[in-house]
């Protein structure tokens, strides 16, 4: 319960119709959820506008409406309050709401289009092993401590971040790590957190089903970094050629990462297997669990981070040589006759391209089966990219059905397709059932071979008009090699 004026701090004030001396028991910006002595916040969003619902929200409960717009008509003894951003309100009305949470732990976001989910876990993992209770906001799952929380969105809601972070504070925890999605940061879904530090991994072809332009998808990351405070630091990958543009205007301390680069951070590959990797971080030699070019980039985020927070360098780099991969990123199974199933959440044409490359960097002789397709209702662009990539980096490619949500899954692999040149045609089959295409791999492979099965990684079903049917590609692939086994 908390007095509708102290959690108006900081927020700019248009209008206020009505007092603000009023108790409130909870914030809301879902009218279905409001109940009696809630404050409604009115969002107008890119689909629905929360002003359509202030009735409902009232007769819901409602006490008090926060909006952009007055309503034409004024419900009774309800306090409506004006506001220029209803939803960088909603931020600051949610921190405030819950004692300002993200004041009292080191907030660190990581921001990029590939690497946010790895860099997150691998952070808190990091922390955890070193004995420093953190929480996680992550695509995959939240976490305090090691108790884990589900996930519905990379990043959550303004009310359930506070919520999260002041739940992490009662349970001790030190650090908190979390994703910061493109949408949520041009959402303001961050507004009123105060973050300690920035990491921005990478940025390629991606979600322009939403931003339109790549342009757009550029400013929207950036958001991150241009709302730091002074007192925090800003980490970037140099090598990626707009890591030093989110550094333009920047009031943090700014600090670079790369392997090819010269930068504040530094690290070399040295030899690459499926079992790890031997590398150099800053000219000190640490073998790895993890495998990829791409890996080594978040490794070298994790080890900058780490000594950015005060991290001893010794107890940094032994602690990193025994963390794991991230759920579904470059997850392994094998079969007794050693062929390799990797399943990745490669989704784009950059994460595709890479875990491709670091497959081939390792392989010999054997043959790569790639098994892909692409999510409906989603940037349809990056499509044909996909089919390039994998058909001139594999030795077969079977394209299927990801999550083809409300489109038909044989049109988007026909938009994959194009991108397929003749050269290459020969070696592509198309199954749209993804289960049969991860059997037909798994038949076609010989003793030795690689079958990655990329797109989904972690999820654990595949969304089809509406519903979320059950479906695991990594137990698909191990069913698979047991069935071929007996």
């Amino acid at each position: 319960m908390k007095i509708l004026k102290n959690i108006l701090h900081k927020i700019e004030l248009l209008e206020v119709v009505g007092s603000t001396n009023l108790t409130i028991s909870g914030i809301s910006f879902d009218s279905r959820k409001v109940t009696n002595g809630c404050l409604f916040v009115a969002l107008e969003g890119t689909i629905h506008d929360g002003n359509k619902f202030i009735e409902q929200a009232v007769a819901n409960g409602a006490i008090a409406i926060v909006t952009q717009k007055l309503p034409l008509k004024q419900p009774e003894n309800v306090t409506i309050i004006k506001v220029r951003n209803s939803a960088k309100s909603l931020g600051l009305i949610a921190s405030n709401y819950y004692k300002n949470p993200s004041e009292n732990i080191k907030l660190i976001a990581v921001t990029g289009t590939n690497g946010k989910t790895s860099v997150a876990t691998l952070l808190h993992d990091f922390f955890q092993s070193n004995g420093q209770k953190s929480g996680l906001i992550s695509t995959i799952e939240n976490k305090i401590g090691m108790q884990s929380i589900p996930s519905t969105h990379t990043t959550p809601d303004a009310i359930s971040t506070n919520q999260l972070l002041a739940k992490m504070i009662s349970e001790d925890c030190k650090y908190c790590f979390m994703e910061a999605s493109s949408h949520a940061l041009h959402q303001n879904r961050l507004s009123g957190l105060n973050i300690d530090g920035a990491i921005f991994t990478n940025i390629s072809h991606d979600h322009l089903d939403y931003h339109q332009t790549f342009e757009d998808y550029i400013i929207a990351k950036k958001i991150l970094f241009d709302h730091l405070p002074a007192s925090a630091f800003a980490l970037v990958n140099k090598d990626d050629k707009h890591g030093l543009t989110m550094l333009h205007h920047c009031p943090a301390k700014q600090y670079t990462y790369a392997l090819k680069s010269v930068a504040d951070f530094k690290a070399k590959v040295l030899e690459s297997q499926f079992d790890g990797m031997l590398l150099t971080i800053n000219g000190r030699e640490l073998w790895t669990k993890l495998v990829g070019h791409f890996n080594a980039y978040n490794l070298l985020a994790i080890y900058a981070t780490a000594i950015l927070l005060g991290q001893d360098e010794d107890q940094t780099l032994a602690t990193i040589s025994d963390l794991n991969s991230a759920q579904g990123r470059f997850t392994i199974c094998r079969s007794l006759d050693q062929k390799v199933g990797i399943v990745d959440y490669a989704h784009t044409p950059d994460a595709l391209l890479n875990i491709l490359q670091a497959i081939n960097e390792i392989k010999h002789r054997q043959q790569l089966i790639t098994v892909f397709g692409c999510g409906g209702d989603r940037d349809k662009d990056k499509r044909s990219k996909m089919g390039q990539i994998a058909s001139q980096l594999s030795e077969k490619v079977i394209v299927t059905s990801d999550n083809p949500r409300n489109e038909k899954p044989e049109i988007i692999i026909q938009e994959i397709l194009k991108g397929v040149s003749n050269k290459y045609i020969s070696k592509v089959l198309t199954i749209s059932d993804r289960k049969s295409a991860i059997k037909t791999a798994c038949t076609l492979a010989n003793a030795g071979d690689i079958i990655l099965v990329a797109g989904k990684g972690h999820e654990k079903y595949q969304e089809i008009e509406g519903r979320k049917i059950p479906f695991d590609d990594r137990q698909e692939l191990q069913n698979n090699f047991k069935i071929l086994q007996e």
